[in-house]
C-alpha cells in the first residue's frame, strides 16, 4: 500500500508544525494557545519521525519509484516539502518544544533539524531547476505554485536561522549566521518571484486547471509570507550580531519591505480563495495538494505577527489573529480528510492519469 509513498506527504507535517509555531508567536495571548501549540508541536514531531521511517524504508526498497518521482516534472518539485518539514519542527522546537522538553535539549534538537533542513533545501534550489532546465519536458501552461516547493527551503532556513542567533555565542559565528540568512532570504526571494511571474502569466494566458491542482496556488503565499518573517526576525536579531547602525537599518527594513510585501499577500490571498471557491463549486476532489491552504496561509500569520511586534498597530494583531482563526480551520479540515484517506488507502494509490494537467477558460458568454 507504501509502495507510491512520494515526498509530497511532508506538506502534512509543514502544514502542521506551522500551526504550533505561528500559534507561540501571535501578537495576542490567548487562553489556551499555548497548550494548544504544545500538542501540534508533539504531532508534528511524531509524524516527522513516521515519515523518515517510511520514505528511507520506500526508497530502499522501491528505488525504480522512488526514481520515477524525480523524473516526472509534477511529482519531483515536492522533494522541497522535506527539508522545509524539517526546519518547521526544528524552529517549533525553539518556540514551543522548550517547555516539554527542556532548553538545552530543543536547541540541539533545532540545531540538528535546521542543519539537514538546509542542507537539503539548498541541494533542492539548486537540482530540481537545473533539471526543469536540461531534462524535463514543460508545457508553456505548465507553471504552477509547485514549482516554488523546491526554491523555497532557504526562506525557511533563514527563519529557522535567525531564531538560533540568541544561541550562538558571540563573535564572528554569529555575525556570518546573520548575513548567511540575508543571503538564502536573497536567493529564495528572487527566484520566487520569477516563478511568481510565470504563474500570473500562466493563469492570464491559459487560465486554471480547474482540478486538484488549483490549491497549489496557495504556495505563492508562502514565500511571501515567509519573506515578511525573516525580514522582522533578522531585523528583531541583528542588533545581537552587527553594530547599533547597522542593526537599525536591518530592523527598519523589515517594516519597509514587510509592509509592502504584506499588501501583495492580501491580494493574492483574495485571488487564491477566488479560484478555490470556484474550483470547489466544481467537484474538485480532495488530494495531498490541500496541504498547500496550510503552511502558506501560517507563514502570512507569522509574517503578519512580526509586522505586529515592529509597528504596534492594532490592524496587524488584529489580522494576524483572524488568519490563525482560518489556518486552524483549513489545518482541522485537510488533516480530518487526509486521516480518512489514509485509513481507506485512496491517497496511497498511484494516479489514474499521468497526462499532463491542461489548463483553462471559460468560453465567453
Amino acid at each position: 500500500m507504501l509502495g507510491n509513498i512520494g515526498p509530497n506527504w511532508f506538506a502534512a507535517v509543514m502544514g502542521t508544525g506551522i500551526v504550533a509555531t505561528a500559534g507561540a508567536t501571535l501578537p495576542v495571548q490567548i487562553p489556551g494557545v499555548r497548550g494548544f501549540t504544545e500538542v501540534v508541536w508533539v504531532i508534528a514531531l511524531a509524524l516527522l519521525v513516521v515519515l523518515g521511517v517510511v520514505v528511507g524504508g520506500h526508497w530502499l526498497w522501491h528505488p525504480r519509484v522512488v526514481r520515477g518521482h524525480a523524473r516526472n516534472p509534477q511529482m519531483a518539485h515536492f522533494y522541497g516539502a522535506a527539508p522545509m518539514a524539517l526546519v518547521t519542527v526544528g524552529s517549533g522546537a525553539l518556540l514551543v518544544g522548550k517547555d516539554l522538553i527542556g532548553e538545552r535539549v530543543a536547541v540541539d534538537l533545532a540545531w540538528v533539524l535546521w542543519t539537514a533542513g538546509t542542507l537539503g533545501g539548498l541541494f533542492t534550489a539548486v537540482s530540481i531547476p537545473f533539471l526543469m532546465f536540461t531534462q524535463y519536458t514543460v508545457e508553456p501552461d505548465a507553471a504552477f505554485g509547485g514549482w516554488l516547493m523546491p526554491v523555497v527551503p532557504p526562506m525557511v532556513s533563514a527563519a529557522g536561522g535567525a531564531l538560533l542567533i540568541p544561541h550562538m555565542a558571540p563573535g564572528t559565528g554569529r555575525e556570518t549566521m546573520l548575513y548567511g540568512c540575508y543571503a538564502m532570504f536573497g536567493l529564495s526571494l528572487v527566484a520566487s518571484l520569477i516563478i511568481i511571474s510565470m504563474i500570473w502569466t500562466r493563469l492570464t494566458l491559459y487560465g486554471t486547471s480547474g482540478t486538484a491542482r488549483v490549491p497549489t496556488l496557495w504556495i505563492v503565499l508562502g514565500p511571501l509570507g515567509q519573506s515578511i518573517t525573516v525580514a522582522g526576525l533578522l531585523g528583531s536579531y541583528a542588533a545581537l550580531a552587527v553594530d547599533p547602525a547597522l542593526a537599525d537599518g536591518m530592523r527598519v527594513f523589515g517594516i519597509l519591505f514587510g509592509v509592502p510585501v504584506w499588501g501583495f499577500a492580501v491580494l493574492w490571498i483574495a485571488l487564491a480563495t477566488a479560484l478555490t471557491v470556484r474550483t470547489l463549486r466544481r467537484g474538485m476532489p480532495f488530494a495531498l495538494t490541500w496541504w498547500s491552504l496550510t503552511f502558506p496561509v501560517g507563514t502570512f500569520v507569522t509574517g503578519t505577527t512580526q509586522l505586529a511586534t515592529h509597528t504596534s498597530l492594532p490592524a496587524f494583531e488584529v489580522a494576524a489573529v483572524a488568519a490563525y482563526v482560518g489556518l486552524l480551520g483549513t489545518w482541522v479540515l485537510v488533516a480530518i480528510r487526509t486521516t480518512r484517506g489514509s485509513v481507506r488507502g485512496n491517497l496511497f494509490q498511484p494516479p489514474i492519469n499521468t497526462d499532463p494537467i491542461r489548463a483553462r477558460k471559460d468560453p465567453l458568454g
